[in-house]
């Protein structure tokens, strides 16, 4: 045996040679087998699967095809390694128990939830489901993703699919690499969507915002979800521990001997838990002696369903047998959420966001190289109709030249030189047949060619401006939610003790107040005791001699405040979201929390506490009296660049938004102390969308007045007569200081004037008529320069809050108001300075508490 030559023996170092070998492998490992990739979600076998049934023609409306056809092209061109682990991935594709939204159809026997092993692959065949197909494999001839070598350079295989949907998180992800491991749980499509669509829309959104389209993972095999703070964990920092429950409920079953047993029922699992498995763990536990209470374990399971029976001896505890079972069996377990992709080829551990965001800009790289690709389709085309359209045009010159040539190579040349043409076009007029040189085929051609103009320009745009790309993305995005969603599966529970983000913040009363210059703050409700009619009152807060109160109202900590601008728009906040202050602060500008445009001012501010209220709806009256209501829950998810809440003609603004119901009354009052009431019901006032208009409300008199207000009765409260009686004009005749007597709970109407003076008017004395009226009398107005300022609806026992421009509040009972006529005057409900003036009022809710020590005295 002869010894190397001394030039092919080379000497390292044996520790640098083992670190550089076993990083490369560990490093072929991760971004060859184990992870996916953050983009289109897939590891490297699947897309290979996936890619080899597209080539094989094996769409959801073609036969299906034997797995071993599959499985040995995969083999053979892209994927060499062993055949049992590419079909195990292939076979796992197609069980619905393992995916959320199976990617392969599966035709025979592929294996069950009782840990059944799958036929052999020359016994089962498949095709793609319509998911794969067009969310997967859709657009992939565009040029949408790069192409590479196979492992022996003799054919193309894509290093990525253009996926329209996050599958990483849509089916989730397992794999154990080198030295790191991902666990990605499946969510459901629909909230995938709605999160993307959020993200698209408000892409500085929060996490926690983002939780509240994405609830959480949805198991293909159901079961519950015990607590949030694992999901909110994993979530944020890509990290977390999830407890799942199977379902379980006890019930009476009867013997065929007629006796009657307590028993478990088992109808859902946990996912990736077997029902062999679970019914092997409980025999052990009682054969062992460590579960007591079973007397017989039975799995009833089908077709329809898992059904598992634990039947009880007599003397048992249900509820104990269960609480064990979910202790000591995989009736429970900790799903490890590790949610690692590959991002830029390198693993990475994201948070929920990150991974949307990942597959977010590469949806739109995929869209960009789409575009790109038909532009160039279409003006290739464009470029050879021009070339056929000039030969149109020089018809008889064209036939001469081609009849004087004496070969097609010149022919072509000379008609390149004489009409610039380039060789494409030249090939092409050389080809035209006769047919079309019909009049009706040029116009055939003219027509084409400036189709392929606009569509052009409109390619362009696409590719010029990214909320072209975005809009397209969300187009897309919805179109696949109507089509291939299905109701969430797996339940999300809260876990005993365990406290959401809102239940760390006290729920307690505010008074919320927004100056004209835009300066908001909440104040405790208990700042502000209860108060003497006609005193001065204190102040409830600094303001600027040049601004004044515009806004002012109550709210609870844990309620959402809408803002409504004089544009039609809307915003949002939480109540603990506002800056507290004290009396003697000024507030926090508005626009340092909401990026509200400078053009625009807040006219409307109302809490809703439930957004899911159906038969709630927000009535929207603007400044020239045009009315509508809309679905309350069409406001549920708002943007923080908010969102369109009406659309309003030239010159208009929306000025008050009021929460009401199909049994409500809207009462609608004017400066110049008259006032039109009518119902809330879809023959006055239809529902409509967020960007319709509206309807007339009211007509003024003269062109003088205005409107100042508007309420809502929503006790259902009988107005006298009806609509066929009322008369725009007739007012009954009423004494000015006649007293009015009113039943305990009769909501009454409470007039205040700018001046300071006010009264409680019975609200079965303002009579309901058709929308569009002029109205009828609310209050009688002597002095000079006074005017109707507020108008608002109040039950026997309320409590008010009024303020000034200078911001001087006062908090007294409502019943200290006299109830007076319709025609009366009023009293003076508070003393004000020269120069001041009331300019709101608000009702405080029967909660706040006021009997504390701290506010016994006056301000």
């Amino acid at each position: 045996m002869s010894s190397a030559p001394a030039d092919r023996i080379v000497t390292t170092n044996l520790r640098n040679e083992m670190q550089r070998s076993y990083l490369e492998y560990a490093m072929s490992v991760i971004v060859g087998r184990a992870l996916p990739d953050g983009r289109d979600g897939l590891k490297p076998v699947h897309r290979r699967i996936l890619f080899t049934m597209h080539e094989l023609g094996l769409s959801p409306d073609r036969p299906f095809r034997k797995c071993a056809r599959v499985v040995g092209d995969a083999l053979g061109k892209y994927h060499p390694h062993g055949d049992s682990a590419l079909y195990d991935a292939l076979v796992r594709m197609a069980q619905d128990f393992s995916m959320r939204m199976p990617l392969i159809e599966g035709h025979g026997n592929f294996g069950s939830i009782d840990d059944d092993p799958p036929a052999a692959m020359r016994y089962t065949e498949c095709r793609l489901t319509q998911l794969s197909a067009q969310t997967l494999l859709t657009d992939i001839e565009s040029d949408t993703v790069d192409f590479q070598d196979n492992f022996d350079g003799s054919q193309q295989e894509p290093t990525l699919l253009p996926a329209r949907l996050p599958q990483l998180l849509l089916n989730g992800s397992s794999g154990i690499a080198v030295g790191m491991a991902t666990n990605i749980p499946p969510h459901n499509l629909g909230e995938l969507v709605s999160g993307l669509v959020a993200l698209i829309d408000q892409p500085d959104i929060s996490i926690s915002q983002l939780n509240e389209h994405i609830l959480g993972p949805d198991f293909p095999t159901a079961g519950v979800v015990l607590g949030r703070q694992g999901i909110r964990d994993a979530y944020r920092s890509g990290r977390g521990s999830i407890t799942i429950r199977g379902k379980a409920e006890i019930e009476t079953i009867t013997r065929s001997s007629g006796v009657e047993r307590q028993a478990v029922v088992i109808t859902e699992l946990p996912y990736q838990v077997s029902s062999q498995s679970l019914e092997l763990k409980i025999s052990e536990l009682v054969n062992d002696g460590r579960l007591e209470g079973i007397s017989d374990l039975r799995n009833e399971s089908d077709r329809t369903g898992v059904r598992i029976v634990v039947e009880l001896k007599r003397d048992a505890y249900p509820r104990v047998v269960l609480n064990n079972l979910y202790k000591l069996t995989p009736l429970q377990v900790n799903f490890g959420v590790t949610l690692l992709a590959l991002v830029g080829g390198r693993p990475k551990v994201m948070t929920i966001k990150e991974a949307l965001e990942v597959f977010l800009n590469f949806r739109i790289e995929v869209i960009e190289r789409r575009t790109r690709y038909e532009l160039n389709k279409v003006r290739d085309r464009d470029h050879i109709l021009q070339g056929q359209l000039i030969a149109l045009q020089h018809l008889d010159a064209v036939i001469a030249v081609v009849r004087q040539a004496t070969d097609v190579p010149t022919a072509k040349v000379e008609l390149m030189a004489r009409y610039e043409l380039s060789e494409t076009q030249a090939d092409s007029i050389l080809r035209m047949q006769l047919r079309s040189l019909t009049s009706m085929e040029a116009d055939r051609l003219v027509t084409e060619h400036e189709g392929l103009q606009i569509k052009i320009l409109d390619l362009e745009d696409i590719l010029a401006r990214r909320p072209r790309v975005l809009e397209l993305i969300k187009e897309e995005l919805l179109d696949l939610k109507t089509r291939f969603t299905s109701p969430r599966r797996t339940i999300i529970e809260t876990a005993e003790g365990e406290l959401e983000d809102i239940d760390l913040i006290a729920n307690q009363e505010l008074i919320v107040l927004f100056t004209e210059q835009g300066y908001v703050k909440g104040m405790p409700c208990n700042t502000f005791n209860i108060q003497k009619r006609a005193t001065r009152g204190k102040s409830g807060g600094k303001v600027k001699e040049d601004d004044q109160v515009q806004h002012f109202f109550s709210c609870s900590s844990h309620d959402t405040v809408l803002f409504f601008t004089n544009l039609g728009t809307v915003f949002a906040l939480k109540g603990y979201q506002l800056p507290m202050g004290s009396r003697t602060t000024r507030g926090v500008p508005i626009v340092q929390l909401l990026p509200i445009p400078s053009e625009a001012k807040i006219t409307s501010m109302l809490a809703v506490q439930d957004f899911n209220r159906t038969d709630e709806y927000l009535v929207m009256l603007t400044r020239q009296g045009y009315i509508k209501k809309t679905d309350l829950k069409s406001f549920a998810h708002i943007r923080t660049n908010g969102l369109i809440a009406i659309d309003l003609e030239e010159g208009d603004e929306l000025r008050w938004v009021r929460l009401a119901n199909e049994q409500s009354d809207i009462l609608v009052g004017t400066a110049g102390g008259m006032a039109i009431r009518f119902h809330c019901d879809s023959e006055q006032l239809r529902p409509l969308g967020r960007t319709a208009r509206g309807v007339r409300a009211m007509r003024l008199k003269n062109g003088h007045d205005c409107l100042v207000g508007m309420d809502i009765l929503p006790w259902g409260q009988e107005a006298e007569g009806d609509l066929s009686e009322v008369s725009e004009s007739t007012d009954p005749p009423e004494l000015e200081s006649e007293e009015v007597p009113v039943n305990q709970g009769v909501p009454c109407v409470l007039v205040i004037t700018r001046n300071g003076l006010g009264k409680r008017v019975p609200a079965d004395k303002f009579r309901a008529q058709n929308r569009g009226g002029q109205g009828v009398k609310a209050i009688t107005l002597h002095q000079k320069g006074d005017q109707m300022q507020s108008l608002r609806v109040i039950t026997p026992g309320d409590e008010i809050m009024l303020v000034t421009n200078r911001g001087i509040v006062i908090r007294q009972s409502s019943d200290e108001i006299p109830l007076r006529s319709r025609n009366a005057q009023g009293i003076k409900v508070q003393r004000l300075d020269e120069e001041d003036a009331i300019v709101g009022v608000t009702i405080v809710a029967e909660s706040v508490d006021l009997s504390t020590e701290e506010n016994s005295g006056g301000l």
